[in-house]
């Protein structure tokens, strides 16, 4: 990766680690969940309301942690923000092969080419094994919402 797009990316990540969209507590949500990483402390309640289409309507969260966890959630809650849950599942599978697969390119032609660059942001994580869980962390809890499991 190039240095210009590593600043890019790390400009992404910073914007939405300082100010994180969807930040918020949902009073109707259907779905919820507690996320905790004890390792380094990062928290993150997740929030979604799913219509009977399966339509995310909305999705907020609240937590506290590190940039790289709070820009996930963040980013994480714009791409499914109007999506089906069958495309958020979609979307967390390409999340854990982006993080767990020898790979050094994301490839996944079950979500679209525009998800893919979104995460493309995050993918400089891989780097730092150590930080991999900060950046699934909302991507797990998302998990466990929408198997209704509470953490």
């Amino acid at each position: 990766m190039d240095n210009d797009l590593r600043e890019l990316y790390q400009d992404v990540i910073l914007d939405h680690g300082k100010s994180p969209r969807n930040f918020h507590a949902m009073a109707n949500a259907t779905n919820n969940a507690l996320g905790h990483n004890p390792l380094c402390g990062d928290k993150i309640d997740l929030f979604l309301s799913i219509d009977k289409n399966n339509v995310i309507q909305d999705i907020s969260f609240q937590g506290a942690g590190c940039a790289i966890s709070m820009a996930s959630a963040s980013m994480m809650t714009e791409m499914l923000k109007g999506k089906t849950t069958d495309h958020a599942v979609k979307l967390f599978h390409a999340v854990h092969n982006m993080f767990t697969s020898s790979e050094t390119d994301i490839k996944d032609c079950s979500v679209s080419e525009d998800d893919m660059d979104r995460l493309t942001a995050l993918s400089g994580v891989k780097e730092f094994p150590i930080r991999v869980k900060c950046a699934t962390l909302a991507w797990h809890t998302l998990d466990s919402a929408l198997n209704n499991k509470k953490s």
